[in-house]
């Protein structure tokens, strides 16, 4: 019709494949801070599906995001994915010794202070596996910025995407093992950015309710400890 503005094309539509995960939630809360409207596909990991099995064949693992044709694996590789895909506020900093510091201790998180965590939790390794996970997360807390709310400021980024299993999921996790890692006392900066984060309006709205975690992660504990005596015997 004439006078008529021209049609935008439409954007492919976003999926995520997962399930309750701390991977997940980096994925999910990457799409909210870029205001990426999403599907969410809950899959079962003890049934795998074959849209899951399809698109992630490597490691047949959640989080899977879904852009049109094309699939992203793996939540690091996909919160970058976002951050350069949509238009948004940005997640990594623009300069590039920044961006590169943000990607190494988001690789930190996931390569040595997770196990670290996962072994002092489960694996009854004693005092000395609890002190190396409490010296990992007393790396992670020195990369918060003096006077500021987050990892990237006063901004959520990668850094505060990667930790964000640290204020959501440890403290369930240390509820279930009666272990204490994370402690107001021997880490004051790094349990006010967890409160910052869990309390983050953007982050409520993709954290699962604290029984609903409870009541998942509870039956799973034998799965826990055997894992962590498994990494233990590694490390």
């Amino acid at each position: 019709m004439e006078g008529a503005a021209p049609k935008t094309p439409a954007q492919p539509a976003v999926k995520l494949i997962g399930w309750l995960s701390p991977y997940v939630h980096r994925a999910e809360v990457a799409l909210r801070l870029k205001g990426v409207p999403y599907e969410f596909i809950e899959d079962d990991m003890g049934h795998k599906s074959g849209l899951l099995l399809a698109h992630n064949p490597v490691h047949r693992k959640v989080p899977v995001l879904l852009h049109g044709d094309r699939s992203i694996p793996e939540s690091l590789v996909i919160i970058e994915y976002v951050d350069e895909a949509f238009t948004g506020p940005p997640l990594l900093p623009a300069d590039p010794l920044a961006r590169a510091n943000a990607r190494f201790w988001a690789r930190f998180v996931d390569d040595k202070l997770w196990k670290a965590l996962w072994v002092a939790l489960w694996a009854e390794a004693g005092e000395a596996r609890a002190r190396e996970a409490k010296e990992s997360l007393a790396l992670l807390e020195a990369q918060l910025p003096e006077g500021s709310r987050f990892f990237g400021g006063d901004a959520i980024g990668l850094l505060d995407i990667a930790a964000s299993g640290v204020a959501l999921w440890l403290p369930v996790f240390q509820e279930m093992a009666g272990v204490t890692l994370l402690a107001e006392d021997e880490h004051p900066a790094l349990c006010r950015w967890a409160r910052e984060y869990a309390t983050h309006d953007t982050v409520r709205q993709c954290t699962p309710e604290r029984g609903r975690m409870l009541a998942f992660l509870t039956p799973k504990r034998g799965m826990f400890v055997s894992t962590a005596k498994a990494m233990a015997a590694q490390m």
